[in-house]
Protein backbone atom coordinates (compact mmCIF):
# COMPACT_ATOMS: atom_id res chain seq x y z
CA UNK A 1 0.00 0.00 0.00
CA UNK A 2 0.94 3.67 -0.31
CA UNK A 3 1.08 5.44 2.97
CA UNK A 4 1.95 8.68 4.09
CA UNK A 5 3.12 9.28 7.73
CA UNK A 6 2.32 12.76 9.83
CA UNK A 7 4.49 12.65 13.09
CA UNK A 8 6.33 15.42 14.49
CA UNK A 9 8.92 13.34 16.72
CA UNK A 10 11.12 11.99 13.57
CA UNK A 11 12.62 9.23 15.74
CA UNK A 12 8.78 7.88 15.51
CA UNK A 13 8.26 8.85 11.97
CA UNK A 14 11.84 6.89 10.76
CA UNK A 15 10.20 3.99 13.12
CA UNK A 16 7.25 3.47 11.17
CA UNK A 17 8.60 4.07 7.89
CA UNK A 18 10.87 1.62 8.57
CA UNK A 19 8.29 -0.89 9.55
CA UNK A 20 6.00 -0.31 7.22
CA UNK A 21 8.20 -0.70 3.91
CA UNK A 22 9.68 -3.87 5.69
CA UNK A 23 5.89 -4.90 5.19
CA UNK A 24 6.62 -4.24 1.64
CA UNK A 25 4.59 -0.66 1.84
CA UNK A 26 5.75 2.06 0.08
CA UNK A 27 5.93 5.53 2.30
CA UNK A 28 4.88 7.98 -0.53
CA UNK A 29 5.48 11.26 2.02
CA UNK A 30 5.91 12.04 5.40
CA UNK A 31 5.16 15.44 7.37
CA UNK A 32 5.97 17.04 10.69
CA UNK A 33 2.44 18.08 11.19
CA UNK A 34 -1.22 18.31 9.84
CA UNK A 35 -0.86 21.26 7.55
CA UNK A 36 1.94 19.36 5.52
CA UNK A 37 0.40 15.86 6.05
CA UNK A 38 -3.09 17.67 4.28
CA UNK A 39 -1.03 18.72 0.98
CA UNK A 40 0.86 15.48 1.34
CA UNK A 41 -2.53 13.58 0.87
CA UNK A 42 -3.80 15.95 -1.30
CA UNK A 43 -0.98 15.46 -3.83
CA UNK A 44 -0.16 11.77 -3.41
CA UNK A 45 -3.40 10.15 -2.82
CA UNK A 46 -2.11 7.32 -0.29
CA UNK A 47 -3.99 4.18 0.26
CA UNK A 48 -3.61 5.23 4.02
CA UNK A 49 -2.71 8.12 6.24
CA UNK A 50 -1.27 7.53 9.71
CA UNK A 51 -1.46 11.11 11.73
CA UNK A 52 -0.27 11.54 14.93
CA UNK A 53 -2.86 13.69 17.03
CA UNK A 54 -0.51 16.14 18.83
CA UNK A 55 1.01 18.15 16.12
CA UNK A 56 2.25 21.48 15.52
CA UNK A 57 0.26 23.72 12.86
CA UNK A 58 -2.70 21.51 13.07
CA UNK A 59 -3.17 18.30 14.87
CA UNK A 60 -3.70 15.42 13.55
CA UNK A 61 -7.52 15.47 14.54
CA UNK A 62 -7.92 18.42 12.16
CA UNK A 63 -5.91 17.05 9.73
CA UNK A 64 -8.27 13.97 9.54
CA UNK A 65 -11.62 15.84 9.47
CA UNK A 66 -10.01 17.59 6.34
CA UNK A 67 -9.06 14.04 4.80
CA UNK A 68 -11.58 12.14 5.45
CA UNK A 69 -14.20 14.89 4.65
CA UNK A 70 -12.46 15.41 1.02
CA UNK A 71 -12.46 11.85 0.89
CA UNK A 72 -8.80 11.11 0.12
CA UNK A 73 -7.52 8.60 2.36
CA UNK A 74 -8.64 6.67 5.36
CA UNK A 75 -6.93 7.70 8.19
CA UNK A 76 -5.08 5.69 11.20
CA UNK A 77 -4.38 7.90 14.03
CA UNK A 78 -1.44 7.59 16.34
CA UNK A 79 -0.67 8.80 19.50
CA UNK A 80 0.39 8.18 23.08
CA UNK A 81 -2.56 8.84 24.97
CA UNK A 82 -5.80 6.36 25.27
CA UNK A 83 -8.26 8.95 26.39
CA UNK A 84 -11.24 8.61 25.31
CA UNK A 85 -12.36 12.14 24.68
CA UNK A 86 -9.47 11.82 22.02
CA UNK A 87 -10.42 8.54 20.55
CA UNK A 88 -14.18 9.78 20.42
CA UNK A 89 -12.64 13.21 18.73
CA UNK A 90 -10.45 10.73 16.13
CA UNK A 91 -14.22 9.05 15.36
CA UNK A 92 -15.91 11.96 14.52
CA UNK A 93 -13.07 13.17 12.03
CA UNK A 94 -13.18 9.95 10.32
CA UNK A 95 -10.49 7.91 11.76
CA UNK A 96 -10.87 4.02 11.14
CA UNK A 97 -8.22 2.77 13.07
CA UNK A 98 -6.35 4.05 16.51
CA UNK A 99 -2.72 2.95 17.28
CA UNK A 100 -1.23 3.51 20.76
CA UNK A 101 2.85 3.80 20.92
CA UNK A 102 5.00 2.55 21.80
CA UNK A 103 3.40 0.69 18.86
CA UNK A 104 5.13 -2.46 17.10
CA UNK A 105 4.89 -3.79 13.27
CA UNK A 106 1.91 -6.49 14.95
CA UNK A 107 -0.28 -3.00 16.25
CA UNK A 108 0.71 -1.01 12.91
CA UNK A 109 -0.07 -3.25 9.96
CA UNK A 110 -3.36 -4.95 11.41
CA UNK A 111 -4.62 -1.70 11.92
CA UNK A 112 -3.63 -0.15 8.54
CA UNK A 113 -5.56 -3.05 7.21
CA UNK A 114 -8.88 -2.77 8.70
CA UNK A 115 -9.15 1.08 8.34
CA UNK A 116 -8.39 0.53 4.57
CA UNK A 117 -11.19 -2.46 4.86
CA UNK A 118 -13.54 0.06 6.56
CA UNK A 119 -13.23 3.09 4.48
CA UNK A 120 -13.49 0.78 0.97
CA UNK A 121 -16.63 -0.64 3.10
CA UNK A 122 -18.12 3.20 3.47
CA UNK A 123 -16.85 4.25 0.26
CA UNK A 124 -19.40 1.64 -1.44
CA UNK A 125 -21.91 2.60 0.73
CA UNK A 126 -22.08 6.35 0.16
CA UNK A 127 -21.82 5.06 -3.21
CA UNK A 128 -24.92 2.70 -3.29
CA UNK A 129 -26.62 5.82 -1.31
CA UNK A 130 -25.97 8.74 -3.85
CA UNK A 131 -27.48 6.16 -6.73
CA UNK A 132 -30.14 4.82 -4.56
CA UNK A 133 -30.88 9.08 -4.28
CA UNK A 134 -30.42 9.52 -7.63
CA UNK A 135 -33.14 6.98 -8.73
CA UNK A 136 -35.40 8.00 -6.19
CA UNK A 137 -35.08 11.87 -7.55
CA UNK A 138 -35.31 10.48 -11.43
CA UNK A 139 -38.92 8.38 -10.25
CA UNK A 140 -39.86 11.48 -8.53
CA UNK A 141 -39.57 13.45 -11.44
CA UNK A 142 -40.92 10.68 -13.68
CA UNK A 143 -43.73 10.37 -11.43
CA UNK A 144 -44.79 14.75 -11.85
CA UNK A 145 -44.29 14.69 -15.57
CA UNK A 146 -46.55 11.57 -15.64
CA UNK A 147 -49.13 13.86 -13.72
CA UNK A 148 -48.52 16.81 -15.83
CA UNK A 149 -49.56 14.12 -19.26
CA UNK A 150 -52.54 12.75 -16.80
CA UNK A 151 -53.85 16.46 -16.78
CA UNK A 152 -54.03 16.73 -20.30
CA UNK A 153 -56.47 13.36 -20.52
CA UNK A 154 -53.91 10.49 -20.91
CA UNK A 155 -54.22 7.60 -18.68
CA UNK A 156 -50.91 7.03 -16.64
CA UNK A 157 -49.83 3.66 -18.96
CA UNK A 158 -50.08 5.95 -21.92
CA UNK A 159 -48.65 8.88 -19.73
CA UNK A 160 -45.09 6.73 -19.08
CA UNK A 161 -45.62 5.03 -22.65
CA UNK A 162 -45.30 8.89 -23.93
CA UNK A 163 -42.29 9.51 -22.02
CA UNK A 164 -40.93 6.11 -23.52
CA UNK A 165 -41.03 6.60 -26.67
CA UNK A 166 -40.04 10.56 -26.66
CA UNK A 167 -36.87 8.78 -24.71
CA UNK A 168 -36.32 6.45 -27.06
CA UNK A 169 -36.96 8.42 -30.71
CA UNK A 170 -34.57 10.98 -29.06
CA UNK A 171 -32.17 8.81 -27.41
CA UNK A 172 -32.82 10.61 -24.25
CA UNK A 173 -32.77 9.39 -20.79
CA UNK A 174 -36.57 9.31 -18.75
CA UNK A 175 -35.04 11.74 -16.91
CA UNK A 176 -34.16 14.03 -19.58
CA UNK A 177 -37.72 13.80 -21.16
CA UNK A 178 -39.55 14.17 -17.94
CA UNK A 179 -37.73 17.32 -17.41
CA UNK A 180 -38.34 19.08 -20.52
CA UNK A 181 -42.08 17.82 -19.90
CA UNK A 182 -42.13 19.79 -16.48
CA UNK A 183 -40.10 22.59 -17.93
CA UNK A 184 -42.71 23.00 -20.75
CA UNK A 185 -45.56 22.80 -17.71
CA UNK A 186 -43.74 25.85 -16.13
CA UNK A 187 -43.53 28.07 -19.39
CA UNK A 188 -47.29 27.21 -20.52
CA UNK A 189 -48.53 27.69 -16.88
Amino acid sequence: MRVVIAEDEALIRVDLQEMLEEDGHEVVGAARDGVEAVELVRETRPDVVFLDIRMPRMDGIEAADIITGERLAPVVMITAFAESEQVEQACRAGAMGYVTKPFTRNDVVPAMHVAVSRHTEAEALAKEVADLNERLETRTILDRAKGALMARGLTEPEAFRRIQKTAMDKRLSLRAVAEAILLAEEVDG
